[in-house]
């Protein structure tokens, strides 16, 4: 299973308003620049997190997008939930009703299984948690790897971890 493109920019623009913001608004244009998306891709993430009531935004000079809500009270289910609608591997998971099969596969207990994981650990985590992450600094590691700081060359896990599984795709 694999999240779309638009839920993977979709928490990374929430987590960089959340770093970037200090409370005020955020131009779309910043956003879109520090994650190396287009704008008009953005704002078509931007529009289901407003109306989840996870962003607020604001018009004219000084206009952008902000949290509606503290970060500790915005749960990565939200946020995944209104980007890419119910995570399930197969559809029989959300819909037994579609195969035939549903009362007696052998595999639809693990691929629910797999569901309710998904579920568990997104629904445990707040932003909070991604912007506190390990202790590291979020606003270096949100920027697409181009624009991030330069560190000396790292072997192994350690390169894999300062790049936080955040490089374009």
């Amino acid at each position: 299973m694999k999240l779309s493109t638009r839920t993977r920019y979709g928490m990374r623009a929430v987590l960089d308003i959340a770093l970037h913001s200090g409370g005020a608004p955020v131009r779309l244009r910043d956003i879109a620049d520090r994650q190396g998306v287009s704008l008009s891709y953005l704002e078509h993430i931007i529009g289901p997190l407003i109306a989840g009531r996870i962003l607020r935004s604001a018009r004219g000079a000084g206009g952008g997008v902000s949290l509606l809500r503290k970060p500790d009270s915005i749960l990565l289910s939200e946020i995944v939930s209104l980007l890419e609608g119910p995570l399930a591997a197969v559809d029989c998971v959300l819909h037994p009703d579609v195969c035939p099969r549903s009362g007696s596969c052998a595999t639809r207990g693990l691929w629910t299984e797999m569901a309710e994981a998904m579920d568990s650990v997104l629904g445990s985590r707040t932003l909070v948690d991604l912007m506190t992450r390990d202790g590291e600094d979020k606003v270096g590691s949100c920027a697409p790897t181009a624009l991030r700081p330069q560190r000396s060359p790292v072997i192994g896990a350690a390169s894999a971890r300062w790049n936080g599984g955040m490089e374009r795709r």
